[in-house]
């Protein structure tokens, strides 16, 4: 296959300044990666945290992280991944080398990658997937590349948030805050996992996703202090949840997430905190609570997930809320740091 010179990008030039579409080289894959030709990419907070200069990315790059699409070219030490195949990655790429990934763990690699993070992402129409054999995962086409994009952050994440970390089974209570991308993965997950969920937003529009991704009660947040929040959550949840995930990033809500809980709750937080946040340690210590990290997930992780999409209890493209094109992006992500972005998913189609 003869690929092109050049492609068109969302390129960031500088924190908190107006994405550009332009014109830049198509990434040439190293020895151990795959070039992937975009098909489907979300726009995630994430990105927006990035954009904002929270994490790691110098300026100029290519957002995006959430990722799905063809294998166009690989290098010339990949083995497992061929031309041809659908394809998408964890938004944490590991070594495939240290202890962290020999035992698993990838999502925790002390020498991780991330696209449109540590190198540049998947607003483009090519991306490059560093040691594809190890954190390319193969897809069959019974997998959609718009739910395969999602699983690379937001449902990766919420998957082993809800069920390697917090061992969420059948008839517990699950209490949810933030019903974004990730808020709304978790209340699926969770739903398909048997638990009995809460949805916690200050949007109506977010709430009544929520209701129809399988919340069974939903408390407008909007209005109430913290005190309030509690005690609503607590009443919604028949004397508090046995397991929370705060997927906002909120030191205010990681704090009512713990007091939600019941005695031996826990609470998984997923949304990225830009400051420490001050923990009440008495609580999760006279009530013996769990507070948990979760980062992602690993590539070999990804069957467990895929078996819940291909089966169709897990659709995770119905969260799709729009389409847009690459042109598109720079105003998309304004709106989304504006409070303007519509709920649901805005998918990016290169």
């Amino acid at each position: 296959m003869t690929l092109p010179e050049a492609m068109r990008a969302v390129r960031v030039t500088g924190f908190g300044e107006r994405p550009s579409v332009v014109e830049v080289p198509v990434p040439v894959p190293g020895p151990r990666d795959a070039l992937v030709r975009v098909a489907a990419t979300g726009l995630c907070r994430s990105d927006l945290h990035a954009w904002h200069g929270d994490d790691d990315p110098v300026p100029p790059y290519t957002p995006g992280h959430e990722l799905a699409g063809t294998v166009v070219a690989v290098g010339s030490d990949v083995r497992r991944i061929a031309v041809g195949d659908r394809v998408t990655t964890p938004f944490v790429c590991g070594c495939g080398a240290c202890d962290d990934c020999l035992r698993g763990d990838a999502q925790v690699c002390r020498r991780q990658q991330q696209p449109g993070f540590t190198y540049d992402g998947s607003w483009a129409e090519y991306v490059v997937v560093r040691d594809a054999d190890f954190n390319a995962v193969t897809l069959d086409d019974g997998i959609p590349f718009e739910a395969a994009a999602l699983l690379g952050c937001r449902f990766a994440t919420s998957f082993r948030a809800l069920v390697d970390r917090a061992r969420v089974h059948a008839g517990q209570s699950v209490v949810v805050f933030g019903c974004g991308g990730v808020g709304l993965s978790a209340v699926r997950i969770a739903v398909a996992l048997g638990a009995q969920v809460t949805a916690v937003d200050v949007a109506p529009a977010a709430l009544d996703l929520a209701r129809e991704s399988g919340a069974e009660a939903a408390v407008p947040a909007a209005g109430l202090d913290d005190d309030a929040l509690v005690d609503a959550v607590r009443d919604a949840t028949g004397g508090g949840a046995h397991v929370a995930v705060e997927a906002l990033g909120r030191a205010a809500t990681l704090a009512v997430g713990i007091r939600s809980l019941r005695s031996g709750g826990r609470l998984v937080q997923v949304g990225l905190l830009v400051d420490d946040p001050v923990v009440p340690m008495g609580e999760v210590i006279a009530r013996e609570l769990a507070v948990l990290g979760s980062h992602g997930m690993a590539a070999t992780d990804y069957p467990r997930l895929l078996d819940l999409v291909r089966s169709g209890a897990l659709r995770p493209e119905e969260l799709v809320a729009r389409r847009i094109g690459l042109d598109e992006v720079p105003d998309a992500l304004l709106a989304l740091h504006e409070g303007r972005a519509p709920a649901g998913v805005t998918m990016i189609v290169p």
